[in-house]
Parts: C-alpha cells; sequence; structure tokens
C-alpha cells in the first residue's frame, strides 16, 4: 500500500509540515524516532525545491576544501553570517549528498565521476547537479520514491491552520482537510519544512505555494523570527511577454553566459571585476541599474559565446522554456530581469534546527540557520536543506530536548496576523516598498496601508488563510527593511547606501507580542 493511503494515527513522534527536500528528508531520517506524519497543503512534487536548476555546493573535487567552501560562504554573507552553522553547513555537505544517493537520488557524471559545475562567489568547482539544469525534478523524484517505499504516513492537500500547544510546547498541529472540516494530530515534535515566501512579491520565480506559511505559524505561536529585511532577487528570470518568470539558471552564467544592455552592450565590468559571477545581489542591482537608464524593461543573457559545451544538452530545462518561447539559446539572446528568489531569513534555529520554542523545529527556507546571513551564497540553498533536516532528526532521535536560547534583544511586536484586501495589492506593495531598492518613505507608507487591514478571524479557505500568512510575511519583512538603516547584501537603500558595520552588524530577532 502506498503511504500517503494509509490511515492516519491521531498522534505521532513527529510530525513534518511541508513536502520539499527538507521536509522529505527529514521525515525520511525521523523515522528511527516512532510513527512519522508528512503534511502538505499540495501534492508531493508541488515545492519550492523542484524548480531547483543549480544544484548543491559541497567540497568534492581535489583541491578543494571545507574551508574554502567556508570563506566564500562568509563571504558572500556581507558580515552577518553565524559562523558556527556555516562550518556545520560545509562539514556536513559531503556526507548529506551520500545519503541522497543512498536513499535514490542520481547526479550527472562526467568520465565516470560527480561533474562539478563553477556558479557565481565560489572560487572552485564545487557545484553538483542532476538532469542538467533540473537538479530539484532528480531531488524529488528520488525522495518521493524513498517516501513512497517507506511507512511514514502522508497527507496531500492538507493545510496546517496553526501549531498546538503554547510557548512552553508545541504538541501538534490543526489542519484544514480537503473538504473543509477541521483535524488535530497530536506530536511529539513538530518540524516546520513549509518552505519560504515568494509570492509576497508581484514578480517571483518561485511557485504558488510559497506562501509564508510556516513563517506565519512560528510568529503566532511565539516561536522567534530572525533576518527578515534579507530576500535575494534572482538577477537572471526569463522576462517575456505574459506568464510567471522562469529563472534562468545562475549556471548558465557559470558556464560562460554575457549580461548585455538595450544597446547591447555587456556591463557587468562596469560594476565589480567579477562580472557575471558577482554575488547575487550585485548582479541584480545592476541590472536594474541598466533597465533604469535605458528605460528597457529587461536586459538580456547572451549564450551564443558558450562553446566548450553543449548548452542546449547542459541545460535542457531551459533549452526546452525558451524553445516553446521561440528563442534558440545557441543564437538568440533571453531576455532577463531581476525577480524575488530567496528569503534568507525566517524562523530562528540553533545548529540543531530548534527553534525557541520546545518541540518545534525548522529546516529549509522556512528556518534561518544563519548560514546565509545577508546574500545567499549560490546552490547553499538546497544542500542547507538536507543538512538541517538530517540534524533536526538527529537532535529529536536523541531525547535530549530543550529549545534554541531565546535572543537577548529580540524585538517584541504586535505585527502580522493581517487579512489583505487582495492579494495582488499586497503584492505590488511589497514590490514597490520592499523590492530591490528601498527608501524609509516608501516603507512607512506601505507599513501605513497594511496597519489599516483588519486582523481578526484567519479565514475559511486555503486561499484565505495563505494571503493572511503573506500579509504577516510582508508586514513583518517591511519593519525589519525599515529598522535596517544601512545597505548590506540583499538589502538596499537608496536613502542609507553604505553598508555600517559600526551600528549595524548585527541580526534582527522579532517576538510576537502578547
Amino acid at each position: 500500500m502506498a503511504a500517503q493511503e494509509k490511515t492516519p494515527r491521531r498522534h505521532y513522534a513527529v510530525i513534518v509540515a511541508g513536502s520539499g527536500s527538507a521536509g522529505m528528508f527529514a521525515a525520511l531520517e525521523a523515522r528511527k524516532a516512532g510513527p512519522v506524519l508528512l503534511v502538505t497543503k499540495d501534492r508531493l512534487r508541488s515545492s519550492n525545491t523542484w524548480f531547483a536548476q543549480g544544484g548543491m555546493a559541497a567540497a568534492l573535487a581535489p583541491g578543494d576544501s571545507v574551508e574554502a567552501h567556508l570563506r566564500d560562504t562568509i563571504a558572500a554573507g556581507a558580515g552577518l553570517v553565524d559562523e558556527a552553522a556555516a562550518r556545520v553547513l560545509c562539514e556536513a555537505a559531503p556526507q548529506s549528498i551520500a545519503s541522497l544517493q543512498e536513499m535514490g537520488v542520481r547526479f550527472d557524471e562526467r568520465d565516470g565521476e560527480v561533474a562539478l559545475g563553477r556558479e557565481a562567489a565560489h572560487s572552485h568547482d564545487r557545484i553538483i547537479h542532476s538532469g542538467g539544469d533540473r537538479t530539484g525534478q532528480g531531488l524529488i523524484g528520488g525522495l518521493i520514491a524513498a517516501i513512497e517505499a517507506s511507512e511514514v504516513d502522508v497527507l496531500e492537500q492538507h493545510f496546517v491552520r496553526s501549531l498546538v500547544g503554547s510557548r512552553e510546547r508545541v504538541e501538534g498541529i490543526d489542519v484544514l482537510t480537503p473538504g473543509g472540516e477541521h483535524t488535530r494530530y497530536g506530536a511529539d515534535a513538530v518540524i516546520l519544512a513549509t518552505g519560504g515566501a515568494g509570492q509576497v512579491y508581484s514578480h517571483t520565480t518561485n511557485p504558488p505555494v510559497a506562501t509564508g506559511d510556516g513563517i506565519a505559524l512560528a510568529f503566532e505561536a511565539g516561536a522567534e523570527l530572525a533576518d527578515l529585511e534579507f530576500f535575494q532577487f534572482h538577477p537572471t528570470a526569463f522576462f517575456g511577454e505574459g506568464g510567471e518568470p522562469f529563472l534562468i539558471s545562475e549556471a548558465v552564467r557559470g558556464e560562460g553566459a554575457v549580461l548585455r544592455n538595450a544597446a547591447g552592450e555587456a556591463f557587468m565590468a562596469r560594476y565589480t571585476e567579477d562580472r557575471e559571477l558577482a554575488p547575487r545581489d550585485i548582479v541584480a542591482r545592476a541590472i536594474a541599474s541598466e533597465m533604469k537608464a535605458t528605460g528597457a524593461r529587461n536586459a538580456w543573457l547572451d549564450c551564443t559565446g558558450i562553446t566548450h559545451v553543449d548548452v542546449r544538452e547542459r541545460f535542457p530545462g531551459i533549452t526546452r522554456f525558451c524553445d516553446a518561447a521561440g528563442i534558440d539559446i545557441r543564437r538568440d539572446r533571453i531576455p532577463v530581469a531581476p525577480a524575488a528568489h530567496y528569503l534568507m531569513g525566517g524562523v530562528r534555529t540553533d545548529t540543531r534546527a530548534r527553534t525557541t520554542v520546545p518541540g518545534l523545529y525548522a529546516c529549509g527556507e522556512v528556518a534561518c540557520t544563519g548560514v546565509h546571513g545577508a546574500n545567499r551564497l549560490a546552490s547553499n540553498s538546497l544542500v542547507e536543506t538536507v543538512v538541517f533536516a538530517q540534524r533536526a532528526a538527529a537532535h529529536i532521535l536523541s531525547a535530549e530536548g530543550g529549545a534554541a536560547d531565546p535572543a537577548r534583544e529580540a524585538v517584541t511586536t504586535a505585527a502580522g496576523l493581517r487579512t489583505p484586501p487582495d492579494r495582488a495589492v499586497l503584492q505590488s506593495l511589497m514590490w514597490e516598498a520592499g523590492g530591490i531598492e528601498r527608501t524609509g518613505e516608501q516603507m512607512k507608507t506601505a507599513l501605513r496601508s497594511i496597519g489599516k487591514w483588519p486582523a481578526g478571524a484567519p479565514g475559511t479557505t486555503i486561499h484565505e488563510l495563505e494571503s493572511r500568512n503573506l500579509a504577516t510575511a510582508g508586514e513583518l519583512m517591511m519593519e525589519a527593511a525599515l529598522r535596517r538603516e544601512e545597505s548590506r547584501g540583499a538589502h538596499f537603500r537608496s536613502d542609507f547606501p553604505a553598508r555600517d558595520d559600526k551600528h549595524w552588524k548585527k541580526r534582527q530577532v522579532f517576538r510576537r507580542g502578547d
């Protein structure tokens, strides 16, 4: 019998919310603790992971090292990386990848060895990939097969409305069933792996399921959140007429693609000596600057100079998408523009994935481990999902209990839990005021608008619940960005354009007031 067809229990050793790589890996690793329930609001494959293209970073090549990977991670994070957490990531990455291979995930090879690529801000070739540019699909496909062959119970199309328990301990979840009923499941431990909040913006590479659910759930339960002002905008999302933005992987630039402006000029050398392989925040702002200067709606990614690999074979997913748009990437330039991509902040955790509420863990994009600091190093996100999912399960198995230490200077706020008049209103507001370039006046105006939205009942449908969760995430992100009066990493303010280490080399932590 398939795992998702089993009749669920009423109490589990571990409940995992979310079915991306973090959620499924955590569920598989936690089985030794007892019965495990995996809950997802859509289908198992509906996650950000499925759309991931580039790959997973790990020091596997001769000449590479954990220390080099760590240095690159810290440098990209603009002074705010938690070095202890980053060391855990870099040291554990090779073993976590080996664990995935043991579960059936297959990675591309070259001459009998795992193929390694280069991406922005990495000093070595250390990016493993699957299916060329379809790493997420390879990862999810392997994990789904492992889940279906396991004894893990699965509930698809069940939405977690709230966490059950108190600030003293989370004891389960309350879910909305496909039939609109409310059902509770108890647990000794709950792991949030619900992904990011890209749908808070009008332009995003994230799928529709990325609605900040775990952030809102944890905030409402009293857990601390951190680094919410740092949202990474991917420089190169396909920008054509109609349709959602489609990610054009950083690995394309890693193979030698060049960015050009409306006049056909290669412009990145004017902004940084690293050119196309500079950190994402620098590339995204450079593209935005060129677009603003010329009044263009997009820049262009030129792959025609890539001759050392067959570009169509190396990037089959991108090739197929561009073919459908009438673009042959061997001879045509690809229209690109920045889009919201990845939230560095989230539910604050320690290196064992514990939140500040006992019984509650978080891993993947919903969590803020401190690994990414103010700007994530390319391809560290997928490997982070499995490293910290593994650590969450290991801590639960250790039966040590406890929670992460609360921050000494956390800001207590009553923000959030509001209902926007329309989701598109929130998305437009966030893109204009909390996007690539921010100003204090814009953010204050946006926060005044959000503050007028009604608070109260969470809603009765998944769409209503998601909208409230997005409003909660958006308001907290905007408040964090307004408070940080400097520019650092992915957070750029034109009214405070300089980095200010004297006053702002610190993390902002929020918790909900009574």
